[in-house]
């Protein structure tokens, strides 16, 4: 048999409407264009979709098989129809985040809650970018977007800036090098650096600073969460490096100082990289939108 969606239509419209008539007008067709549709179905099939000279018109035994089909197959069309049409406006979709900046987990999720509210059909999930290659992921649309701060020179992907950070060195107040004006590579030596359970790569401080310098700490100890890394340097454990942002997001109380590293400071960009056809979707564009909204706040706090 060749069975076609307006067959299943047919059956289920006529099962409804208790006759030919009705199910016509339904179905937006004549009744004698309905009544073809039937015979060629039933020729197909073999058997008598439907109890003849019955009032209402019934289904036969093998026509209530067909109509299971039809009430199990037409919802999910429908569903799926609607699931495109949502796709085309921009409504519905998937936005799957890898980040690339531990601590951007704080930053990000009010964002997302702002973006949850508004949109609502949007699949969103979060992976930790640091556990795979995040950017060739998204280039194979794994993921659909990478919160980065190491832009590269990718084919179809476009680098959109956020905002503007700096790494600042974070030491107790009685620590001694909290008495000095800034921060070098050399302050490092002799030092126990708390960092997050990131790759040299990605951090901020030896990708920016001690590696060019070629400079080692004493130690490295890897902390998960930025509150016990603070909790941990106003206690004398170890220094830190941390976004400026961040500290002045969590800091809780004066036993802790930060300083800027190197005279003149560093900057750095924080960008989320996109497929570029991906930035006409409606949706991508509020993310951004929002990113940027609450970048605005933690620098002005």
């Amino acid at each position: 048999m060749h069975i076609e969606f307006r067959h299943l239509r047919t059956i289920k419209a006529i099962h409804d409407h208790g006759g030919l008539a009705k199910a016509a007008d339904a179905l937006n067709i004549t009744q004698s264009a309905l009544s073809h549709q039937i015979k060629g179905l039933e020729d197909q099939a073999g058997v008598e979709l439907f109890v003849r000279r019955s009032k209402p018109m019934k289904l036969s035994p093998a026509g209530q098989r067909l109509l299971r089909l039809a009430e199990q197959v037409l919802p999910q069309v429908e569903a799926l129809a609607e699931e495109f049409s949502g796709l085309r406006s921009g409504q519905t979709g998937r936005m799957h985040i890898a980040i690339e900046c531990h601590a951007c987990f704080e930053w990000l999720f009010p964002v997302l809650e702002s973006f949850r509210k508004s949109w609502g059909d949007v699949d969103v999930d979060i992976r930790p970018g640091l556990a795979f290659d995040a950017l060739p992921a998204l280039m194979k649309e794994e993921v659909d977007v990478v919160i980065s701060s190491d832009p590269e020179d990718l084919p179809g992907v476009t680098f959109t800036p956020l905002f503007e950070y700096s790494p600042v060195f974070v030491a107790a107040s009685t620590h001694p090098l909290a008495q000095k004006p800034w921060i070098d590579a050399a302050d490092f030596r002799g030092q126990t650096l708390i960092t997050y359970p990131v790759e040299r790569s990605r951090l901020d401080i030896f990708s920016q600073l001690l590696t060019p310098a070629k400079v080692e700490p004493a130690a490295i100890r890897q902390v998960e969460l930025t509150a016990v890394i603070l909790l941990l340097v106003a206690s004398n454990r170890g220094v830190a490096v941390l976004p400026d942002w961040v500290v002045r997001e969590v800091k809780y109380n004066s036993d802790y100082v930060t300083r800027p590293l190197t005279e003149t400071g560093l900057t750095r960009r924080l960008y989320a990289a996109s497929r570029t056809g991906d930035l006409e979707k409606p949706f991508m564009r509020d993310l951004i939108r929002l990113a940027g909204e609450e970048a605005r706040r933690l620098q002005a706090a």
